[in-house]
């Protein structure tokens, strides 16, 4: 098993935006073979930090999720207006 865990930060005139985003793919994600955990919630709106934890099967699974064109889309708007603190390990 894979486990993230960790913060994702925005600028706070970014939070709304970036809360309805998320909000837009975690239902498909949640719904992904090899998901088993996927939660990313806000935890201080005033500094724009996201709390992130997700559970994967494997490795494969994390890849097959980061390679979907819905999660590319994501990741093509926000990385570079958010800066990701995770870590990962194997369970």
């Amino acid at each position: 098993m894979i486990i993230l865990t960790g913060y994702i930060s925005v600028d706070p005139t970014d939070v709304d935006v970036f809360l309805r985003d998320v909000q837009a793919i975690s239902l498909d994600t949640k719904a992904e073979a090899g998901c088993l955990f996927y939660g990313i919630a806000l935890d201080d709106r005033s500094s724009g930090r996201f709390l992130v934890a997700e559970r994967w099967r494997d490795q494969q699974a994390l890849t097959a999720h980061l390679e979907r064109a819905e999660t590319l889309s994501f990741l093509q708007t926000w990385t570079a207006r958010m800066r990701a603190e995770l870590d990962t390990a194997e369970a």
